[in-house]
């Protein structure tokens, strides 16, 4: 993938600028940045999560077992 440069950037820019115009533009820049906050947050708070859930899938497989008892016994 190739990279961008300034030249590069300054075109996308230019574009920009003309497609959304001067007073469009800091407010779709605001936008983007929040998106990508949130974004991260909602990325960062995933791996948080997975922690969390690890523990219940343990108690809800324990609870299958102890299920699995009681029908055995049940059925002696």
């Amino acid at each position: 993938m190739p990279n961008i440069g300034p030249m590069e950037l300054i075109i996308v820019l230019a574009i920009a600028l003309i497609v959304l115009g001067p007073k469009k533009l800091p407010e779709v820049g605001k936008s983007v940045g929040k998106g990508m906050r949130e974004f991260k947050e909602a990325v960062s708070g995933m791996s948080d999560d997975s922690s969390d859930d690890r523990p219940a899938l343990k108690s809800e497989s324990s609870s299958s077992d102890d299920r699995s008892a009681v029908k055995s016994e049940s059925s002696s």
